[in-house]
């Protein structure tokens, strides 16, 4: 026991540093890499290609879990299927992928209302407070008259992160199942659910599959190996190592990097009211995850 206080207390070390660097980029670019993939394939068969990479870089660590398996399907079915149909249909409708980036940040205080409606946890007054900022932001963006069509793209992804955030509450309930584990199950039953899905309503874009350009696959890629095994992989083991509340600032500034990286990608202007919203939901976010971390319970931000 002594031994494990003692590394939990350790220092971070200049590898530790950096691998939360390489997490918060990998979950900051991700939006850039599933936008492209999207615009270039389509919504379902964009998912379904992704779920299938992550499904083969995780395969090793797909097991049967004993007394999990009910809430490993249901998490598969919520944040490898449903998450995914519509955030990637939002990144279709809408323009804006910046300001759509923000609002799948609303995944972090949908998951702490759920908790309280379903685990009858109690909300303090501070983060009570990130969860209006949070909303709140989103909400001042739909007023920018530059981003007066992004309301139905902000609408679906918004639902799109509730789907992430039910699927995060499952995820509370498997306890110390290996984080590998549960993307290995993820990729596999959102991969089953996708691919006939993509078959029969986007017949075009799968057939158009083995013509898709190196760019593509390495985005695709990028999305399963970068976000999932070093971004999610590397949390979790980050988090044996550390104190939550020394792990989740390091990692923070993932919506920033999504913000400003798909503004240079896909030309975005940024305009005040959009920075001023985007501002309000990452200052919002950010109160929830260090007020959750002090409690011993991080929040994963969703990714895109």
């Amino acid at each position: 026991m002594e031994r494990v206080t003692a590394v939990r207390t350790s220092p971070l070390s200049a590898f530790d540093t950096a691998l939360a660097a390489a997490i918060t980029f990998f979950w900051g670019i991700n939006i850039v890499a599933i936008t492209i993939v999207v615009r270039d394939t389509a919504p379902l068969t964009a998912a379904m290609l992704r779920q299938c990479a992550v499904m083969l870089v995780c395969l090793p660590f797909l097991r049967i879990v004993p007394g999990k398996m009910k809430a490993l399907l249901l998490v598969g079915v919520m944040q490898g299927a449903a998450f995914l149909i519509f955030s990637n249909l939002a990144l279709r409708i809408g323009h804006n992928v910046s300001a759509l980036s923000i609002a799948a940040q609303l995944g972090v205080p949908f998951a702490l209302l759920l908790g309280v409606l379903f685990e009858g946890e109690r909300i303090a007054l501070l983060r009570l407070f990130g969860i209006v900022l949070a909303f709140g932001g989103v909400v001042v963006m739909v007023f920018d008259p530059a981003a007066v069509h992004e309301g139905p793209g902000l609408a679906v992804m918004s639902f799109g992160t509730l789907m992430w955030a039910i699927g995060s509450l499952l995820v509370r309930r498997l306890g110390a199942v290996s984080v590998l584990t549960i993307y290995a199950w993820i990729g596999l039953i959102g991969f089953a659910l996708l691919l006939p899905l993509s078959i029969v309503l986007e017949p075009q874009a799968v057939r158009h599959i083995p013509a898709l350009n190196a760019q593509d696959w390495g985005w695709v890629l990028f999305s399963a190996i970068g976000t999932t095994l070093i971004g999610h992989g590397g949390m979790a083991w980050l988090l044996q190592k550390h104190p939550i509340t020394r792990v989740m600032p390091l990692t923070l500034g993932a919506p920033v990097v999504a913000v400003i990286g798909s503004a240079v990608a896909f030309d975005i202007v940024l305009t005040p009211i959009v920075i001023l919203g985007a501002a309000l939901s990452i200052a919002g976010v950010t109160i929830i995850a260090l007020r959750s971390a002090e409690k011993g319970r991080p929040i994963e931000e969703p990714v895109v």
